[in-house]
C-alpha cells in the first residue's frame, strides 16, 4: 500500500535564509503535490528518488542533486527505500543557480563540507564558520555539472512503449533491433530516435536504468551476484564493471557502507 504524505513546512525561513533536513523515506511513500517558498536543493544519501514535475520524472540517483528554484510544483514518489538530506535557501543565497530544475553531479567537496554539517546537527546554521561552509556549499552548486535527468523519458508512439517495458522488467535483454520488431518499425528510426529525444543512446539508457534499480536492490541487503542476475547481467564481472562506470565504486562496497 502506498504511504501518502504531506510535505513538512517549517513556520518561515530562519533569519539566515538557510536551513538543513534529512529525512529516511520508506518504501512506496508519495508526497502529494506541494511547493516551496525557498530554493530547495535535493540530496540522494542511499537508493533512488523520483520527483514528478508536471508531466515529467526526475530520477536522482545516489550522490546526485536535484535543484528545484523557489515555487516549482513538485511531487515525490519512492518505491523502494530511499535517505535523503535538503538545504534549503532563499532567494539571497541562489542568484547564479539555474531559474528551471536541473539534475547537479556534485563532487568531494560538497559531500565533505554538507557530510560535516549533518554530522553536527547543524539544521540551521547561526555561526559564522558554519554559514560560511553554506555559502562554499551554493558555489559548488554553481559550479556543478549539469543535467537535465537522469533517465529522460519521452511519450514519443516508438519509444515510450519500449522504455516502459524495460522499466518494467530491467532484466529483458532484447537488443534494438529486436524491439524495433515488437513496435513495427527499424533498429536504425529507433536509434535516431534515442539520440533526438533522449540526448543518448539505447544502450546508455538501459545501462542507467539498471544501475537504478541496483541501488536499490543493494540497499535491501541483496547479494552482488542476485542483483546482477536481478538487473539482467548473466556474470557479477559485467554488472560490476558497469556499477563502477556509473559511480566509481564497486556494488559491495555501496551495500555495506553505513
Amino acid at each position: 500500500m502506498t504511504r501518502q504524505r504531506s510535505y513538512y513546512r517549517p513556520e518561515g525561513i530562519p533569519p539566515n535564509g538557510v536551513f538543513l533536513r534529512t529525512e529516511a523515506v520508506s518504501a512506496d511513500t508519495e508526497y502529494l503535490p506541494h511547493r516551496h517558498e525557498w530554493g530547495q536543493l535535493l540530496y540522494v544519501v542511499s537508493g533512488v528518488v523520483v520527483l514528478r514535475l508536471s508531466q515529467e520524472r526526475f530520477w536522482a540517483p545516489t550522490h546526485f542533486a536535484i535543484w528545484l528554484p523557489q515555487g516549482v510544483e513538485h511531487a515525490c514518489y519512492n518505491q523502494r527505500q530511499a535517505t535523503i538530506r535538503t538545504i534549503n535557501f532563499d532567494a539571497r543565497w541562489y542568484a547564479e543557480l539555474p531559474e528551471t530544475p536541473s539534475l547537479l553531479e556534485v563532487g568531494p567537496l560538497f559531500k565533505a563540507i554538507q557530510d560535516d554539517l549533518f554530522a553536527r546537527d547543524v539544521l540551521i546554521p547561526h555561526d559564522k564558520p558554519d554559514l560560511r561552509l553554506c555559502r562554499v556549499l551554493c558555489d559548488q552548486m554553481t559550479m556543478a555539472p549539469r543535467q537535465r535527468n537522469y533517465l529522460p523519458g519521452t511519450d514519443d508512439r516508438l519509444l515510450a512503449p519500449v522504455l516502459h517495458a524495460l522499466e518494467q522488467c530491467p532484466a529483458d535483454n532484447r537488443t534494438l533491433a529486436q524491439w524495433a520488431t515488437e513496435v513495427y518499425s527499424t533498429e536504425r528510426t529507433l536509434s535516431r530516435r534515442c539520440q533526438a529525444l533522449l540526448g543518448m543512446s539505447f544502450s546508455e539508457w538501459r545501462q542507467r536504468l539498471r544501475y537504478l534499480q541496483a541501488l536499490a536492490l543493494l540497499r535491501q541487503g541483496m547479494s552482488v551476484q542476485s542483483v546482477a542476475l536481478e538487473v539482467g547481467y548473466s556474470s557479477s564481472s559485467a554488472f560490476i564493471a558497469m556499477f563502477r562506470q556509473q559511480s566509481g565504486s564497486t556494488p559491495e562496497g555501496y551495500r555495506t557502507r553505513p
